[in-house]
């Protein structure tokens, strides 16, 4: 079994920055993460996802620029640094999982999930 645990969401102001974090238990060795996010009234919708050799980090349009995932498999965590945030990207973001070293931007596609982390961005 896996938990995930994500961290570092809060409020900001437009244009800050702002990193938020996820730290899995249990056993990840050769596993995918993603991150995900779901405003009011929307859809979850994938943000990055980053392969288990810390590659192949696939981003939506939205953030393509603006966010970087990366990976510490020795702390069994990942990071999602947001920059030049907009109102736009206030939502819950939340961290998944997935048993296959390869990447997906399908939320199907991932296992386990977190209790997701708020991150608001004012005007």
């Amino acid at each position: 079994q896996v938990q995930l645990v994500e961290s570092g969401g809060g409020l900001v102001q437009a244009g800050d920055s702002l990193r938020v974090s996820c730290t899995a238990s249990g056993r990840t060795f050769n596993y995918a993460m993603g991150w995900f996010r779901q405003a009011p009234g929307k859809e979850r919708e994938f943000v990055a996802a980053i392969n288990w050799y810390g590659g192949t980090t696939p981003y939506a349009d939205a953030v393509k620029g603006r966010f970087t995932i990366s990976r510490d498999n020795a702390k069994n965590t990942v990071y999602l640094q947001m920059n030049s945030l907009i109102p736009e990207d206030t939502a819950v973001y939340y961290c998944a999982a997935r048993s296959s070293v390869a990447t997906s931007t399908s939320s199907i596609n991932y296992n386990y999930w977190g209790q997701g982390t708020q991150v608001t961005v004012s005007s």
